[in-house]
């Protein structure tokens, strides 16, 4: 007697035979014969059950879905490359896993407090029944550590004040409670919006775009001067030397350009940066911040006309929030680091208000 007869007696089990499957790979359809026994009770460890595809296909197909491809020029790509066939079925099977990280993102909790919350919006092509850019509304947020994060993002046919306040008010129902600061440009009741929500913040006008609206009316020859006293008004030591500096800007050049007047007299919120800790001022009186942000979208959407439908680009955008926040998420922004005890300061203020 042999020893497998002898081992079947011994247990009640024996060999019996194998049965084949398929395995695409991206080296091409492996056929296997995975063994099996007579009471159905070996487990084989190498490859999962009715797993027919390999996880390094499923983690292309995930990560070009993330990317804003359709999950039909997925399908494409996949058969040529490969050679393989995927049903719509399966890839819609595959890409549910990017659409939970979406639908998470957008609901998980943040943090209570925030010294200050840039928004601003960018204009990206989407098709629904035609192709028209829409705005991407983004607030990013810097908290009392000096982490910064992107909070939340959405898509709304044209940018208004409604939009960041709908936003505001999704983020308090997720947990943000005080916010010192907001920074913004111009947007027509933007800044009471803001502070309709959060009566305790203040807003700062992004000097950026200030500077940029006083340019457009000035001649070539005055620019570099323009400029240069500009600059000597945001960058001042000091909210004296500041208002010294906006004064002699406006007797040096207000008669010659009266709009470039009335551009600077409309804000009353030029210089609340500088109720600020002085490390951090210059982070405060523009909103580069979150332009930088937008300019990261513009480049990771440059090599397409135009998305398919709003979901495609909610997985993008989510997988660019997700990347900034993973790597500056951790870091202190400069010059916060220095100032934790005066901004905690600055926020037991404000609760006595």
């Amino acid at each position: 007697m042999n020893a497998m007869i002898l081992s079947a007696i011994t247990c009640g089990n024996s060999r019996n035979g194998y049965y084949e499957r398929k395995l695409k790979t991206t080296y091409g359809t492996l056929h296997l014969q995975v063994p099996r026994d007579r009471l159905g009770k070996f487990v084989q460890g190498l490859i999962p059950a009715h797993q027919q595809t390999a996880g390094d296909l499923e983690t292309t197909v995930i990560q070009l879905y993330q990317k804003g491809i359709t999950t039909r020029e997925i399908g494409d790509l996949i058969q040529k490359m490969y050679g393989h066939y995927y049903s719509p079925a399966t890839l819609s099977n595959i890409t549910k896993l990017v659409d939970k990280d979406v639908k998470a993102f957008h609901s998980r909790p943040i943090k209570s407090r925030y010294v200050a919350l840039y928004c601003d919006a960018t204009f990206i092509s989407v098709r629904r029944d035609s192709v028209q850019k829409e705005g991407l509304h983004s607030i990013i947020g810097i908290d009392e550590e000096g982490h910064k994060e992107v909070l939340d993002y959405a898509l709304f046919p044209s940018e208004s004040k409604e939009n960041y306040k709908e936003m505001l008010q999704s983020l308090k129902e997720r947990g943000l409670k005080e916010v010192l600061l907001f920074v913004s440009d111009g947007l027509s009741g933007l800044k009471d919006a803001l502070l309709e929500e959060f009566p305790k913040g203040r807003h700062q006008a992004c000097w950026m775009h200030i500077n940029r609206n006083v340019m457009k009316h000035i001649r070539a020859k005055d620019k570099a001067e323009v400029a240069d006293d500009l600059r000597r008004i945001h960058q001042a030591r000091d909210l004296k030397a500041a208002l010294e500096n906006y004064d002699r800007f406006m007797e040096k050049w207000s008669y010659h350009y009266p709009k470039a007047k009335k551009t600077l007299e409309k804000h009353d919120n030029l210089y609340t940066y500088l109720t600020f800790p002085k490390e951090i001022q210059r982070s405060l009186y523009t909103n580069n911040l979150i332009e930088n942000f937008n300019k990261r979208i513009k480049k990771r959407t440059k090599g397409k006309e135009q998305f398919p439908n709003e979901n495609a680009l909610d997985r993008l955008i989510c997988t660019i929030s997700l990347e900034y926040n993973e790597r500056f998420g951790n870091r202190i922004h400069k010059g916060f680091g220095k100032v934790q005890a005066e901004l905690r300061e600055m926020f037991s203020g404000s609760d006595s208000l």
